[in-house]
């Protein structure tokens, strides 16, 4: 508790320092977003509750806290909403799709041993659940990179205002481009990060590569870093073409 503690007030600290004011709203967000996700939870217990419409309304809730809450509203940061938005929708319908056809819900073989005490019999959709977890693990992703293309083409316009749409248009996606690797780089070392330590237990019980592949363990992560890459290429041409429209739409607009 106590380095917790620690940790939190050095963090605290130098995104005050770094940050200034939105450094403090940065981390402000942090425990706001926790408590939509633990809010969460205790709704996904209801089995009358829908977990996928329970997670679109969080999303909701977490994509405001880190855009208007930090970043204040701004064109910038409604074009990245809707964004975001749209392009969770779009990902909900593909996942679930997804989720269905890999079979990936529910507990692997390797996790059964230590809840075999406990009944399975909990009345929940674990295809639903599979899906939920994937949505909430691409939506950061998913607003970090809308509003890292939102922001620059807003700059773009506020000092070439006579700038057409499609030019406008296609800044965002040069500027979708250069972060794109970066972006699908840091969720796969961000997930294979979390499960180094099952790897690792996969090579003491010597599985073999088609052994792994097909561990539904493995599988779930995997896709979930597909589609979370999927979800942060999509979502380039989405803000991109939403902030060009909303940017252009009035040429005599001086955004502010």
């Amino acid at each position: 508790m106590n380095v917790l503690v620690l940790l939190s007030g050095i963090l605290f600290m130098l995104m005050a320092i770094i940050g200034g004011k939105k450094g403090i709203r940065s981390f402000i967000a942090l425990f706001l977003n926790f408590g939509v996700i633990v809010v969460l939870l205790f709704f996904m217990n209801d089995p009358t509750l829908n977990p996928v419409i329970l997670t679109l309304i969080a999303c909701v809730f977490i994509s405001c806290i880190n855009l208007f809450y930090i970043n204040e509203v701004n064109w910038t940061t409604k074009t990245a909403f809707y964004a975001t938005i749209v392009t969770t929708i779009v990902l909900v319908i593909f996942i679930s799709f997804i989720t269905n056809s890999a079979m990936i819900q529910g507990f692997g073989e390797e996790e059964t041993e230590e809840m075999g005490m406990f009944s399975f019999y909990i009345g929940l959709d674990f295809v639903k659940i599979a899906v939920s977890v994937i949505i909430m693990s691409t939506i950061g992703a998913i607003t970090d990179a809308a509003i890292a293309i939102a922001s620059p083409m807003r700059e773009m316009h506020i000092h070439h205002p006579r700038i057409e749409r499609k030019e406008l248009f296609y800044f965002g996606l040069s500027i979708g481009r250069d972060i794109l690797g970066t972006s699908t780089n840091t969720l796969f070392f961000a997930f294979f990060g979390g499960y180094l330590a099952l790897l690792i237990w996969f090579k003491d019980l010597s599985y073999s590569f088609g052994e792994i592949f097909n561990s539904k363990v493995f599988s779930s992560e995997l896709i979930t870093i597909c589609c979370a890459a999927i979800g942060v290429t999509l979502v380039i041409p989405v803000t991109a073409w939403i902030t060009a429209y909303f940017l252009t739409r009035k040429k005599t607009d001086i955004i502010s």
